[in-house]
C-alpha cells in the first residue's frame, strides 16, 4: 500500500513518510504534482527526498486538484484530461532539471497516466537543454538520460500511446494502474 503526506510542512511530510514505511510497512507514498503552486525541486522540498532516497520509498505521483490547465479553463473535462498529463511532464523536467534525480539517485518515483507527455515532449526538451543555457544549470545530461530513472504507469488509453511509451522507457519501467475509483479508469488498461 502507499500513504498520503501533508507536503505543506516538510518536517511532518518526513515523518509520516518514515511512519508509514517503517512502522506500517507500506511501500510508498502519494503526492500531488505541487503544493500550492510550488514544484518539487524548490530547496525547501530536499530534505524530504533525501529521506525518501534514503528509505528507498516509493514516490507515485498523482493529480490530487488542480492541475496547470485549471486557471485557463475548467470547461470540457480539460483540466483532468489534459491537464494531468501536463502535471506529469513538469513535474519530470522539474524534477531532472532542478538536480533533484542527480542528488537522490536512488529515488523510485511513479509517473501516473504513463507520465503524461514527458515521453512525447522529450525531443524537445532534450534540444532546450542544448540550446539554453538555464537548462543545464543542474544536470550535465539532457533530460532523455533520466527518462529510466522513472517508472510510468500504463494508464495510456490507447494501444499505440502504451507501444510508444514501452519503447521509449523499456518494458521494465512500465507498471499496471486503472485509475480505478474514478470516472476515468479503464477496465483493461493494458491492450
Amino acid at each position: 500500500g502507499l500513504g498520503t503526506l501533508p507536503m505543506q510542512d516538510v518536517k511532518a511530510s518526513i515523518a509520516e513518510l518514515e511512519r508509514c514505511c517503517v512502522k506500517l510497512g507500506l511501500k510508498g507514498v502519494e503526492i500531488n504534482d505541487h503544493v500550492n503552486g510550488k514544484t518539487f525541486d524548490e530547496p525547501e522540498f530536499r530534505p524530504f527526498w533525501k529521506a525518501a532516497d534514503q528509505l528507498g520509498a516509493l514516490v507515485f505521483f498523482h493529480q490530487g486538484g488542480e492541475t496547470l490547465v485549471s486557471p485557463r479553463t475548467k470547461r470540457y473535462h480539460l483540466p483532468n484530461t489534459v491537464g494531468n498529463l501536463v502535471d506529469r511532464a513538469v513535474t519530470f523536467a522539474t524534477l531532472v532539471s532542478g538536480g533533484v534525480m542527480d542528488e537522490c539517485p536512488d529515488l523510485k518515483i511513479v509517473l501516473g497516466h504513463g507520465g503524461g507527455y514527458t515521453c512525447y515532449g522529450i525531443g524537445r526538451m532534450d534540444h532546450g537543454w542544448k540550446v539554453r543555457s538555464e537548462a543545464r544549470v543542474n544536470i550535465t545530461q539532457p533530460p532523455s538520460a533520466y527518462l529510466r530513472r522513472f517508472y510510468y504507469d500504463c494508464i495510456v488509453y490507447t494501444e499505440p500511446a502504451l507501444r510508444y511509451l514501452i519503447d521509449t522507457v523499456g518494458v521494465d519501467r512500465v507498471v499496471f494502474g486503472t485509475d480505478w475509483p474514478y470516472d476515468m479508469a479503464l477496465d483493461w488498461p493494458v491492450a
